[in-house]
């Protein structure tokens, strides 16, 4: 493993030049040192710091020039909610990436972050001895580094405008993500505006589903503000990739920003117009008959996709109820998650619409779906709640 300086110049090097350069910042130096190896082992990113606390960070950033941070939330002399927007000053195309316990605390501080400026986040184990957590920290985070860190390369740096605020107020976008995360494609897929799109569905959709990943909390947020008179009218369907605690903030972000009743779904319980439901962190959620209703089924099985929940189960359960009367969207994120389902969507009589390659933070899951040839429209983010409005109002185009 090689820990490498950049000498004092405050240039950032060629963006595809070398490997993902990466500092950590975690007063544990068992995390530090987990992370550090795991780092070392891949042939695409180096460790470019290690350091204890936020102020080391700052204070050495111009020397060190990273390309992507992993920041800790709890630190001695300056934490990471603070250095965060510190560091992002010195350098705005820093990919930051934060990590914390799963607290309700750590999850709200989390949230706040990605308003400040941070790409992602990432729920480290209450103990690295437990085999199991530790391999799921360690998948998780270098699929984040990666795929985050070659979007930076691919693209040119912009500012990130900010997660939708706590008060009931129109949502706005930033940059974040879930988890867990499907391996990197080996190529980036192609734009979506070279790809062929399908006809929308003649059937009148009856169910509005949604999946997301990374990404994904920002867009949403973005999303519900514009799909009031769906809600009111349609039952709304959202698995979004997070852990337990986050999705219990998600959905209390959701209820805030759409004004309209927003929450992590209940096993059993019936799925009605006038309501957003939310996949729980660690469970998979489908729908299913119960009697003359339709109601939501959590359940603990495997993960899908290297995800749970998943979106593909979600999507496959509705065509047993509404048959070809659904409209899927799947908004960014990385993985294929919601390829599969959408495919099943499609050839049911359904309809999928994916997130442009532009506006996503990853365009892993909507790339899926654009290029498996499935979507009836690829557009960004900032069209797509238009047009959920004018296909549930009766447009067909």
């Amino acid at each position: 493993m090689s820990v490498a300086f950049a000498g004092n110049s405050t240039t950032s090097p060629s963006r595809e030049a070398g490997p993902l350069r990466v500092m950590i910042v975690d007063d544990s130096v068992v995390i530090r040192g987990l992370i550090s190896r795991w780092i070392g082992a891949e042939h695409d990113m180096e460790v470019a710091a290690s350091l204890r606390t936020g102020l080391e960070a700052v204070n050495q950033l111009e020397r060190i020039n990273p390309d992507v941070a992993v920041l800790d939330i709890e630190m001695p002399e300056l934490d990471g909610i603070s250095a965060l927007p510190q560091l992002l000053a010195k350098k705005r195309d820093l990919v930051i990436i934060m990590a914390s316990t799963l607290t309700r605390r750590n999850a709200e501080i989390s949230f706040k972050a990605l308003s400040l400026g941070a790409a992602d986040y990432i729920p480290k184990p209450e103990s690295t001895r437990e085999a199991s957590a530790a391999d799921i920290f360690h998948h998780d985070l270098i699929q984040k580094i990666r795929h985050l860190g070659a979007r930076l390369r691919r693209k040119p740096a912009v500012a990130s405008p900010p997660l939708a605020p706590a008060s009931p107020a129109p949502a706005a976008r930033a940059p974040i993500v879930a988890r867990p995360a499907a391996p990197a494609p080996a190529m980036p897929a192609p734009s979506s505006g070279a790809l062929s799109t399908r006809p929308f569905s003649s059937q009148a959709p009856k169910v509005l589903l949604i999946g997301s990943s990374t990404g994904g909390p920002q867009a949403l947020m973005a999303l519900v503000t514009e799909l009031g008179p769906v809600i009111d009218r349609f039952p709304v369907l959202i698995t979004q990739h997070m852990p337990p605690t986050f999705t219990t903030i998600l959905a209390e972000h959701l209820a805030r920003a759409s004004r309209k009743p927003a929450a992590e779904a209940v096993d059993g319980e019936p799925v009605k117009p006038g309501r957003i439901y939310l996949a729980p962190g660690g469970k998979h959620m489908r729908v299913v008959r119960s009697g003359a209703d339709v109601a939501i089924a959590l359940d603990d099985g495997p993960a899908v996709n290297f995800c749970k929940p998943a979106v593909d189960p979600l999507f496959t359960s509705a065509i047993d109820i509404w048959h070809g009367n659904i409209l899927s969207v799947i908004l960014t994120g990385m993985g294929s998650d919601g390829m599969r389902g959408g495919k099943d969507i499609v050839a049911a009589g359904g309809s999928v619409i994916a997130q442009d390659e532009a506006s996503s933070v990853v365009w892993g899951m909507p790339g899926a779906a654009a290029n498996a040839g499935i979507c009836a429209a690829i557009l960004p983010l900032n069209q797509i709640g238009a047009k959920v409005n004018r296909l549930f109002a009766g447009d067909r185009s």
